[in-house]
């Protein structure tokens, strides 16, 4: 795979690609990212990328014509065009699965106070990653592509990220490690008695039990097994009678 993010501010990726599983996934070459300086493609001799708004109003506009060259110039017939809007759909672990299949993605990192208009007949898709505001797109689009590189084959160990978060549709159960007893809260006893079933059924509660109390949105379109249903009903039970 490879990503190609369009920024005003590619020092601000430095870190990102240089550290830890992102650098790593590069340098085996499994996936391939490209940082790319939007001000390339201004016509005049300062770069200018923006200018002020029709209307009126405070703040610059990223120009059309500019970034319709850029985008024009890094894409083939088999790329994703995605720009970072804080009007997209927002992002989730099921758009990272569906983008982590494409074969390219161009990332276009919004800023100031955003593109002309019409540079939405040049893109497939905005996205945002949450309802708040940031200073540039460039954070947003690390986001998107840690969550897409991450899940390329052999960027992690196999199965590694099975029981993430969202991945299952649940959010995930509690881990534990070494020291058994740290100053009196133990591991529970099932994930130390070596009954492989009543950890997988343990750790199946949990997460209904984790999503059901502080994510139950998620829970409204996830598809219960019968099994999961009696869990669901037993935490349900618990919790009035806890509170």
């Amino acid at each position: 795979m490879k990503i190609k993010i369009l920024t005003l501010f590619k020092e601000m990726f430095i870190p990102f690609l240089e550290t830890s599983i992102i650098k790593r996934a590069i340098l085996n070459r499994l996936v391939e990212v490209e940082v790319i300086d939007l001000r390339q493609y201004s016509f005049d001799k300062h770069h200018h990328v923006d200018d002020t708004p029709y209307g009126g109003g405070k703040g610059m506009v990223i120009k059309v014509d500019i970034v319709k060259e850029a985008i024009d110039s890094n894409i083939s017939s088999k790329t994703k065009v995605l720009l970072t809007s804080p009007r997209g759909k927002t992002y989730d672990q099921k758009k990272a699965i569906e983008l982590s299949n494409e074969e390219e993605i161009l990332i276009i990192c919004g800023h100031y106070e955003g593109f002309d208009e019409r540079v939405l007949n040049y893109v497939d898709e905005e996205i945002s990653i949450g309802d708040y505001v940031l200073t540039g797109g460039e954070l947003a689009a690390m986001v998107i592509a840690d969550s897409i590189i991450r899940l390329q084959k052999n960027v992690l160990s196999e199965g590694s990220y099975e029981d993430d978060s969202f991945q299952t549709g649940l959010l995930e159960y509690p881990q534990f490690t070494r020291p058994y007893d740290f100053l009196g809260n133990k591991v529970p006893d099932v994930l130390v008695n070596g009954n492989h079933e009543e950890i997988r059924k343990y750790r199946l509660y949990e997460s209904l039990k984790i999503t059901y109390l502080r994510r139950p949105d998620l829970l409204l379109n996830y598809k219960f097994n019968d099994e999961e249903k009696k869990m669901l009903e037993r935490i349900k039970k618990e919790t009035l009678q806890n509170n």
